[in-house]
């Protein structure tokens, strides 16, 4: 979850602390599907005592003690190969890199924009990019040496980070009072399209072809639907009564959360 303290009062912190934790449990939970394990595992926030923890998926329990991070852990995405899960830290302004093996945090803590509230990493595994809230901006971190390779200026309060599967594209929601989304070039990390979507998006990501993206908006209570091929909205879906958050493409349906 993610602790708010903005003008836009408690009720858009909770929509994106549930966003948040959601998307902590679905992004865990599928990136850390590694061939290599025995069963998968997944890394969940915890914001108020700084820590992650590990669930075996297989027993749904949890293994070991709380891994120690920075100060307001939110979200978390693994590498493709299940070897690391990076996580950002929102107070501390920084991205915390865990081992899987050892489930133990290796080097420094990565330093990135103001309130780091997400994080994806590309489908080859060689970059991670962090949406920062405070800073309006997305930190691109190397994962070969942990660093960052690129700061690339969006604006607007950014909540979710997706790629299309290509990782040729990442779609970056800019919640509150902006109401779009903005489409990276990976190649250039520059910023090329600028998608209007409902009120406070928020919860974003891609589907398995890739021609789609489906972007959660928090106010409007809907789902617009994306077409990546022109940048342009091609539906619009209601869904249930409630601010929807977490979104996580499964297969042949969209689940919300």
């Amino acid at each position: 979850m993610i602790h708010c303290n903005n003008s836009n009062g408690s009720r858009a912190g909770w929509a994106r602390g549930f966003m948040a934790l959601i998307a902590a449990l679905a992004m865990g939970l599928a990136s850390m599907a590694s061939p290599a394990a025995a069963a998968p595992f997944a890394y969940v926030t915890n914001e108020f005592s700084n820590s992650v923890s590990v669930i075996d998926t297989a027993t749904n329990t949890v293994v070991g003690a709380p891994i120690a991070v920075g100060s307001h852990p939110i979200a978390v995405a693994g590498t493709p190969d299940g070897k690391h899960v990076y996580v950002t830290n929102g107070v501390s302004n920084t991205v915390s890199v865990i081992d899987t093996a050892t489930n133990t945090v290796v080097g420094t803590p990565i330093p990135v924009g103001s309130g780091p509230q997400s994080v994806a990493v590309t489908p080859d595994g060689t970059h991670a990019y962090v949406g920062n809230t405070g800073s309006g901006n997305v930190s691109v971190i190397a994962t070969a040496t942990n660093t960052v390779a690129a700061t690339i200026p969006v604006g607007g309060m950014l909540q979710g980070v997706a790629f299309t599967p290509d990782g040729k594209y990442a779609y970056v929601t800019r919640f509150s009072g902006t109401n779009n989304v903005s489409v990276i070039a990976t190649a250039s990390n520059t910023v090329v399209a600028t998608v209007s979507a409902g009120k406070d998006p928020n919860g974003v990501t891609a589907n398995p072809d890739g021609k789609h993206v489906y972007v959660a908006n928090v106010d409007s209570g809907n789902v617009s639907v994306i077409a990546t091929a022109t940048n342009t909205v091609v539906a619009t879906v209601a869904v249930a009564a409630g601010a929807p958050g977490g979104r996580r493409y499964t297969g042949r349906e969209t689940r919300m959360s």
